[in-house]
């Protein structure tokens, strides 16, 4: 790489921080840090947990925000001069490591783009992620777990916090479904990409014969609820049936029916809690991701009928999405933006930040035609 091509990609990647630091608003962010500052100075401040930890939580985002644009500054003036140093002393490696640098700014700024591209109503939110085995039999279980666990890695190596709600467990392998929360910014609009059907190709390990099966999985992924968020939910609208959590095999894991399922009897929306030890608490947690659920529900009614008089023909998300290759080859690809891959066992590890930017970006651009 010349002087001349560093010199135009360095130019190019400033521009984009530049244009990512308007759209953020810096001097916004700033102010915001000091009022958050402030009130995370209060001593009464702990007198409500749930309001502190928003506040301490929003705080630790806006700090991390400011300091990774201030050191994508810094780093672009370093690589610059590592460049300028590999250059005049014609060092090859140095040259190689300056290299690996740039383009590891170009992905952080990349990042950060996509970031800008989320300003959906509710896309600042955590996410609940819900996973359901489709057609195929133990091979769709166990690729909903292989997807559960997929989402719940990628979580980890964001160091978003989650937690299962629920997990209804397979009698061969895998599960039936899942049910669990993604913690951190932005959660639910990153995620959000990520509903659809997706299916598996491969030699199945519960087929004597091993032979090919397809299996089929479903994601949905909606915001958590807020206090300001108006959903209201008649008693005589759900039923309420309790039981006891259960683990693999049908194990017992509470001695009392601690669990709760509700169903929404308008809808036909079945929620299940089975993670916490008092049957209030699951109710609770269960009456949230439904009252989620259904705003989701709501906004997208709401959307079905302004499309309808616009005249709009946008296709929809709920059909397959991507496709999991293991054999007779190896990929993973996106059949809504074309991204692929052959590392299926890294996608399955949790690898798919390029898949969620791709949709991200695709989903961007359907907004901008329509």
């Amino acid at each position: 790489m010349t002087s001349v091509d560093v010199s135009a990609d360095l130019r190019e990647l400033k521009a984009t921080l530049a244009s990512v630091e308007a759209v953020l608003d810096l001097p916004a962010l700033r102010r915001e840090k000091e009022e958050l500052e402030a009130a995370a100075a209060d001593p009464g401040l702990w007198d409500d947990a749930e309001h502190a930890q928003k506040i301490t939580s929003r705080l630790s985002y806006v700090q991390a925000e400011l300091n990774k644009l201030a050191g994508l500054h810094g780093r672009m003036d370093d690589v610059e001069v590592m460049f300028e140093l590999a250059e005049s002393e014609d060092d090859a490696s140095a040259r190689a490591e300056a290299v690996a640098e740039l383009g590891s700014i170009r992905k952080s700024v990349d990042e950060l783009e996509v970031r800008t591209l989320l300003s959906g109503e509710y896309d600042e939110r955590n996410a609940v992620v819900s996973v359901r085995s489709g057609a195929g039999g133990a091979d769709a279980c166990d690729f909903a777990e292989q997807l559960m666990r997929m989402y719940l890695r990628w979580a980890e190596a964001h160091d978003f916090a989650s937690e299962v709600y629920d997990v209804s467990y397979a009698e061969e392998a895998g599960i039936r479904s899942a049910t669990f929360a993604v913690k951190g910014p932005y959660a639910y609009g990153t995620l959000s990409v990520e509903q659809g059907t997706h299916r598996v190709v491969r030699i199945s390990k519960y087929d004597n014969q091993g032979r090919r099966q397809t299996g089929f999985a479903a994601v949905e992924v909606v915001p958590t609820l807020e206090q300001t968020d108006n959903i209201d939910i008649p008693d005589d609208e759900i039923r309420v049936d309790v039981y006891r959590s259960s683990g693999p095999g049908g194990q017992g894991v509470n001695t009392t029916d601690s669990a709760v399922r509700l169903t929404h009897l308008p809808t036909g929306l079945v929620v299940a809690c089975q993670n916490e030890r008092s049957q209030l608490q699951n109710k609770a947690t269960a009456m949230a991701v439904l009252k989620a659920k259904l705003l989701v529900l709501k906004r997208e009614e709401e959307k079905a009928k302004v499309d309808e008089l616009r005249g709009s023909a946008t296709a929809s998300w709920g059909d397959q999405m991507r496709s999991y290759v293991e054999h007779p080859y190896q990929m993973v690809k996106d059949l809504r933006t074309g991204f692929e891959t052959s590392d299926v066992r890294g996608v399955y590890d949790g690898n798919i930040d390029s898949f969620l930017e791709a949709g991200i970006r695709w989903r961007r651009s359907g907004e901008k035609e329509s």
